[in-house]
């Protein structure tokens, strides 16, 4: 089988969020996607079974831990190959755990956009221990199914954070994600994302987290499509747009590894 590693929301190779892509040749064991994803050691693998009947392809994420019911990185990876390797043009359909998934690339520019769900943050308070984990002062917290949402007062803020992990990993959600509004050119709001519960400490570019940072910013910011600045070690940028309950993420992507896969 073929696989790969891509650098995504990035234009630049070793920046971005990598992921592992595999392409299946034929059903697997849930297992085995999981073992191989312990083997590739990236935050998530996307597994990719094709439909040759015109029908949307068969998409699934694993962490090197758990499978995961959405992920940004890894569908922008995934879409790059098949557009990169001339096996796929146009709209792009995936089927997933999170529904239908359509992707299209501007030929142009190479910024590859993704229908997404929207995740709508409630406010809530923050449960037992996040605050302290995280060692910040909170402005506004919320919460969707997977993941809390922590606003800090500056993107300086959001920088600085160095979670207590294992302090972390006690708050039941998939994740948790610090961000603050940005002045900085280029970016209109920045963000970090943990998530060591499912095995991902820290996720270097997260986007279904923008699936709630999309919404949430352009409720306070207004204006129709923002850039979001993942500011991690490798750093990535995500524009959203939100249309409804959609969030539309685009980004671009690089093909870092191509080889077979000996199974």
């Amino acid at each position: 089988m073929q696989i790969f590693t891509v650098d995504a929301f990035t234009d630049s190779s070793f920046r971005g969020n990598p992921a592992g892509v595999c392409l299946l040749d034929a059903p697997v064991p849930d297992s085995w996607m999981r073992s191989l994803a312990a083997e590739m050691r990236h935050s998530e693998t996307a597994f990719l079974l094709r439909e040759e009947n015109g029908g949307p392809h068969s998409l699934r994420w694993f962490t090197p831990v758990v499978e995961v019911a959405l992920c940004g990185h890894a569908t922008l990876s995934t879409a790059h190959v098949l557009y990169s390797t001339g096996a796929a043009s146009g709209v792009i359909e995936f089927s997933t755990r999170s529904g239908i998934l359509s992707v299209v690339r501007d030929d142009t520019t190479g910024l590859i956009s993704m229908d997404f769900p929207a995740k709508v943050l409630e406010k809530t308070d923050p449960p037992q221990g996040l605050i302290e984990a995280l060692g910040v002062e909170p402005v506004w917290v919320g919460r969707n199914e997977w993941d809390y949402l922590v606003e800090v007062g500056h993107e300086d803020a959001v920088r600085a954070v160095s979670p207590d992990f294992a302090a972390l990993e006690s708050v039941d959600a998939r994740g948790v994600i610090v961000t603050a509004g940005s002045a900085a050119e280029g970016a209109d709001y920045v963000s970090r994302f943990f998530a060591p519960r499912v095995g991902v400490p820290e996720d270097p570019v997260t986007g279904s987290a923008h699936c709630a940072l999309g919404p949430y910013w352009t409720a306070r910011l207004g204006g129709e499509t923002l850039t979001g600045y993942q500011c991690s070690e490798r750093g990535g940028t995500v524009r959203t747009t939100v249309r409804g309950d959609r969030v539309e993420l685009a980004g671009h992507a690089v093909t870092v590894l191509s080889g077979e896969l000996h199974v």
